[in-house]
């Protein structure tokens, strides 16, 4: 690095007073400041103070920032003459003023404030910003935020930086040279630190689904907030991860120092991290410092969709705060009171979507306030903004499981909703539900652990012919998914499975198979495809008989997989369930043609005892051992 007092002798100039510094800020004058981690806390603080020795210096006065966690004093009633901020992104520190009518927020995409600012929509007439010291060439570097600090110093008539030796040099589009500042304060001290927000059981559960969804070589953005920090403690089993992300943060960094962050199967960049900004603790900030691997862009590039969408197999993970039984989410309000903004939320989910092989995740915990309050609801409160509309939504991931949206009619959208929200609200969703005209009026429901998704009987399982299939239990969001398996049977499978000669199967009859007591009866399903398009292939259950301790079973295989060894694994897995239950075996009727499935039963390993009655066995089935 260069040495700051060589360039002293060279722009004397530059280093001013802090009283003649500030003196060139004129009333009126739009001033931006630099936020997040790279925030020029002693800058702030100086023209403050500035202020209070000079309360008639200037009058009215607008503070510009994107996102402030640190300090902001300029939002203290006493400055309101001097003063009026106006963010973008609504922190901590701001949100009281903003709700409070005393400051600001303007609702936009980060995506666009650079051009904004390049085409004078928003005016900066001057930029406090926070630098590294400059380098032998004379650059300086805007170290952890670059994102659309570089645009207002390429338009600021007045730039006032603070050089601090703690802020890194990042490589990318964050330089600007010592001739370009007007003003230069230098004052060390550490940078704003966001620590890690810790894991709780219900965000590591949450975390663990979303990375079902993360597949090896991805590219992944990752947004802000405790949510998106379990996510990514679960991703240390993934391979080949790119990232390009408008937020660097803590665990970010730890995937690449593990190796599990390599960029090595990005389409655009490769071998290099991009984002726009770093919002972290000390050690990510060393990491960054004049490391090549890091690229910082600006936020126009980051956040664009159409940069976005040129990266094969995006895959964008993001928040929210609420979303309704439709998949109208908000990340920025909670009803008319403001919590944060539009962010970078909106591009990433968007041009995610144009990325060939793209997901977009929406990670939301399933209750507030101590399970008080669902983030799942009926609509969203009045004056909520919606950040994404319906048709923008895909996967939501609560700490109970993953709804798909995409292509769902609103009633199969709202009980996928209510299948993954938190079990203490469901009865009353499916009652509001009911009433908003969302689903069926008859629809049925258990509440309490006997109606709660058993997550425990989900397994993987490889038949004898290879096949793999993914076996779990059925959930109330099934319906759809169940009617299409029944009505791909042939006659012959459906009055096998039936001993019936009946071929409807309306909502009526359905519900019988997705509203089941899990404490009396096991209905799994073997399911092929992603989450996004799952086939059901085969149908098990069974229904325990108390008076005798055993459980009547059945099951049905879709026609186009038999003979692929689906039965034998379902019955595997459902006699292994019930004897983990104590139960004594299996009762079953089957015709006596149907010689496949009592092909299947007798492979089975039971102690079996068959009576015959008008063309059909009645089989006791007794576990062995």
């Amino acid at each position: 690095m260069g040495c700051i007092e060589e360039f002293k002798k060279l722009y004397p100039d530059k280093f001013a007073t802090e009283e003649a510094i500030f003196g060139h800020i004129r009333r009126g004058d739009h001033i931006f400041v630099a936020s997040g981690c790279g925030e020029p806390q002693y800058l702030i603080q100086a023209l403050v103070r500035y202020v209070e020795n000079h309360p008639k210096a200037f009058f009215d006065t607008e503070i510009i920032n994107v996102y402030s966690f640190g300090i902001a004093p300029y939002t203290d009633p006493k400055f309101k003459r001097n003063f009026r901020q106006n963010s973008f992104f609504i922190g901590n520190s701001t949100r009281d003023a903003i709700n409070k009518g005393m400051a600001d927020y303007t609702p936009i995409s980060l995506s666009d404030v650079p051009r904004l600012i390049k085409n004078g929509s928003v005016s900066i007439d001057v930029a406090l910003v926070q630098t590294s010291l400059p380098d032998e060439h004379g650059y300086l570097s805007l170290g952890v935020s670059v994102d659309i600090v570089k645009a207002a110093t390429e338009k600021a008539n007045l730039i006032i930086a603070q050089v601090n030796a703690q802020m890194p040099r990042v490589h990318g589009d964050g330089f600007i040279h010592v001739k370009d500042v007007n003003f230069i304060v230098c004052h060390d001290e550490p940078l704003l630190e966001l620590a890690p927000i810790p894991l709780t059981e219900v965000t590591q559960r949450l975390g663990n689904y979303v990375s079902r969804l993360v597949q090896d070589g991805d590219t992944i953005q990752v947004g802000y907030g405790g949510l998106p920090n379990a996510v990514v403690a679960n991703l240390f089993n993934k391979k080949h991860l790119g990232v390009h992300t408008e937020l660097l943060s803590d665990g970010l960094v730890d995937l690449i120092k593990a190796g599990v962050i390599d960029n090595s199967c990005k389409t655009n960049s490769p071998g290099k991290t991009v984002a726009a900004f770093c919002m972290g603790t000390k050690k990510s900030y060393e990491f960054l410092h004049d490391n090549p691997s890091i690229l910082f862009r600006t936020i126009d590039i980051t956040n664009n969709p159409l940069v976005i969408a040129r990266q094969d197999n995006m895959v964008a993970i993001n928040s929210a705060l609420e979303i309704d039984l439709t998949g109208q989410a908000t990340s920025e309000s909670i009803g008319g009171t403001y919590y944060s903004g539009t962010g970078g939320h909106h591009d990433f989910m968007r041009g995610a979507l144009l990325s060939t092989n793209g997901r977009t995740i929406l990670a939301i915990r399933s209750s507030a306030k101590n399970d008080t309050i669902s983030r799942i609801v009926p609509a969203l409160r009045e004056s909520a903004g919606v950040t994404l509309n319906r048709a923008d939504v895909r996967y939501v991931v609560t700490e109970y499981g993953i709804a798909y949206l995409h292509g769902k009619n609103i009633r199969e959208r709202a009980m996928s909703l209510i299948s993954i929200a938190h079990p203490k609200f469901r009865p009353w969703l499916i009652e509001e539900a009911k009433k908003k005209g969302l689903i069926y009026k008859d629809q049925a429901f258990i509440p309490g652990k006997r109606g709660e998704y058993p997550e425990a009987l989900e397994t993987l399982r490889t038949t004898k012919t290879g096949l793999q299939i993914f076996m779990r239990p059925v959930k109330i969001s099934d319906e759809p998914l169940i009617k299409d398996f029944f009505y791909s049977l042939s006659d012959r499978s459906l009055n096998r499975r039936f001993l019936s000669k009946r071929k409807d199967m309306p909502h009526e009859r359905l519900q019988d198979f997705v509203i089941i007591d899990y404490t009396q009866e096991v209905v799994i399903l073997a399911i092929m495809g992603s989450e996004d398009f799952e086939l059901i292939v085969g149908i098990g259950q069974y229904g325990i008989d108390e008076q005798s301790h055993t459980a009547e079973v059945a099951f049905a295989i879709r026609d186009d997989f038999h003979n692929r060894g689906i039965g034998t694994e379902m019955l595997s897995y459902l006699t292994y369930l019930a004897k983990r239950e104590g139960l004594m075996g299996f009762t079953a009727e089957v015709l006596i043609d149907n010689k496949p499935m009592l092909h299947v039963f007798e492979k089975g390993g039971f102690d079996i005892k068959k009576k015959s009655d008008a063309g059909v066995y009645d089989l006791k089935m007794a576990f062995r051992g």
